[in-house]
């Protein structure tokens, strides 16, 4: 993620520094454990959970050393993961439902977080998961608060409660409690209460936000926390917990680029778990927070988990199996592999599934220089073909290509580019399928590889067909006589002549000079 980006570089490059030693030293663990309380102070987590996290760190490394592991680099990487999820929560907690619905979730934090945003992200993630959510709007004190959240309401489908106009008009405690009777009267299960923000702290917040609480007796409180705001997260957190108490974290706007190590002090300090994370402005940029995973990205080791729930969430497994039956038959065309491309464009942006594998960090420059309109503009390529252009390329010629141009938008080049790159990927692909090995561009062949040849090549015929009419005559009179041609049977002689052994017989010679007029 984007926050917590500098903060992964360094952690990444302190850890790096280790690799290449096969024994470790305690100036060796020092020095390591400097350069992470540097990475951390600079990223802005809270002085108190630096201290912590390097002491602990230091104390199991140094042991590590001792014990003399067998890898003793790779031993200090698990320590510094497994601390750094500890900071983070530990164990991942999931949503509490009420045993008699409606379960009411209430929204708390400070105007700018997002609430409003990420009530209905809420929604449509209840919503996925076979809930019916209903959003009430109790922020009557913003300007426009009411109409916001009914334009986020209805782009996720979910039913808004708001008979208040807002914009300091109407009571938000009148309205939450009746927002419950609304819910049950609606079998809404989930009641999702957003409410007023201020630009700091205040008497005047909390109280409301108290009275709230005890009209509505909320199953959750979220505290909904800005993750670009610095220090003054771990204040504000504790401000809410005084005041309000709030039973876990949601950390918004973890695609900005600040720092954002505040963020991750904010469940050590509390004690109240992380329990969803804000990675965009799309309402489905939302997602349930895992310690474990977010550890692992920010020590750039990956989050294999999350990108496979992805990927589950975006494709549909029929036409999956549809489309590996095409690969096997070498009947893919362009449609199927325009809905491929559809299908990995509902998964979220390329960039951020890019940044979940392994050791993404290194590839950084050409994640940035990565540009995600390209398959929009393959696409429009792809939908200005006819249906039967697309499932047959090979009708493309000069003029079609020149129209497909002008309809998407593009130069007659590109569409080429495209024909070309898909011929290429349809060849590797049959290949694969007859169980051979693709021949790559840019690579030399590999030895004992067939390259696409599946079946071994039919052993040539014995005899050709001569372009000497005597020639072919006489291998058309052996062949009709079940008496093998050709110049291995011809004894040596140049056109298989002579009155050697294998050598014509006198009927091909009577059909010889037939067949030349004598």
């Amino acid at each position: 993620m984007a926050t917590f980006g500098t903060l992964s570089d360094r952690l990444t490059q302190a850890l790096a520094n280790l690799r290449g030693k096969g024994v470790l030293t305690a100036s060796d663990i020092d020095g390591t454990v400097r350069e992470i309380r540097r990475a951390l102070l600079d990223a802005d987590v809270n002085l108190e959970v630096v201290k912590q996290f390097t002491a602990a760190v230091r104390e199991r490394a140094l042991g590590a050393a001792e014990n003399k592991a067998l890898n003793p680099a790779q031993q200090v990487v698990q320590i510094v993961n497994e601390e750094l999820i500890g900071i983070l929560g530990g164990q991942q907690r999931r949503l509490e439902f009420a045993k008699n619905p409606p379960t009411v979730i209430m929204l708390a934090g400070l105007q700018g977080a997002g609430k409003t945003t990420l009530a209905g992200k809420l929604a449509k993630w209840l919503e996925t998961d076979g809930h019916t959510p209903l959003l009430v709007a109790a922020d009557l004190q913003r300007p426009n608060a009411v109409q916001q959240l009914q334009v986020v309401g209805e782009q996720a489908g979910a039913t808004v409660y708001a008979p208040e106009p807002g914009n300091g008009v109407g009571d938000p405690v009148k309205v939450a409690k009746d927002a419950m009777r609304f819910a049950r009267d609606k079998q809404h299960d989930v009641v999702i209460i957003d409410t007023a923000g201020r630009l700091g702290v205040d008497a005047e917040l909390m109280k409301q936000a108290a009275n709230i609480r005890r009209a509505t007796d909320p199953d959750e409180v979220l505290f909904v926390i800005d993750a670009m705001i610095g220090q003054d997260a771990v204040a504000t957190a504790k401000a809410f917990q005084d005041g309000v108490d709030f039973t876990g974290v949601v950390l918004t706007k973890l695609d900005g680029d600040a720092r954002g190590g505040a963020a991750l002090s904010v469940a050590s300090v509390t004690g109240r778990p992380i329990l969803f994370a804000s990675t965009g402005e799309k309402l489905t940029d939302f997602e349930p927070f895992h310690p474990d995973r977010m550890a692992s990205r920010i020590l750039d080791l990956g989050d294999i988990l999350t990108l496979i729930e992805q990927a589950q969430q975006a494709f549909d497994e029929e036409e999956a199996l549809e489309v590996a039956q095409k690969l096997a038959t070498a009947t893919f065309t362009l449609e199927d592999f325009l809905k491929q491309m559809q299908q990995l464009r509902n998964m979220g942006s390329l960039k951020k599934m890019i940044g979940m594998l392994p050791g993404a960090r290194g590839m950084r420059e050409q994640l940035e220089n990565f540009d995600e309109r390209e398959i929009v503009r393959t696409e429009a390529i792809i939908q200005s073909m006819t249906p039967a252009e697309r499932r047959n390329p090979k009708i493309l010629n000069g003029s079609r290509r020149a129209r497909i141009a002008r309809g998407s938008g593009m130069s007659v080049t590109d569409v080429n580019q495209l024909v070309s790159r898909f011929e290429q990927a349809a060849k590797m692909m049959k290949t694969v399928a007859r169980g051979g090995v693709p021949q790559v561009p840019g690579m030399g062949p590999i030895p004992g590889a067939s390259y696409g040849r599946g079946k071994a090549q039919k052993k040539k015929q014995s005899g050709s067909r001569s372009g000497n009419p005597a020639k072919r005559a006489a291998e058309n009179a052996a062949l009709a006589a079940g008496r093998p041609t050709g110049p291995q049977t011809a004894g040596g002689a140049g056109f298989g002549l002579g009155n050697r052994p294998g050598g014509p017989s006198e009927e091909d010679l009577a059909a010889m000079q037939k067949l030349l007029g004598r």
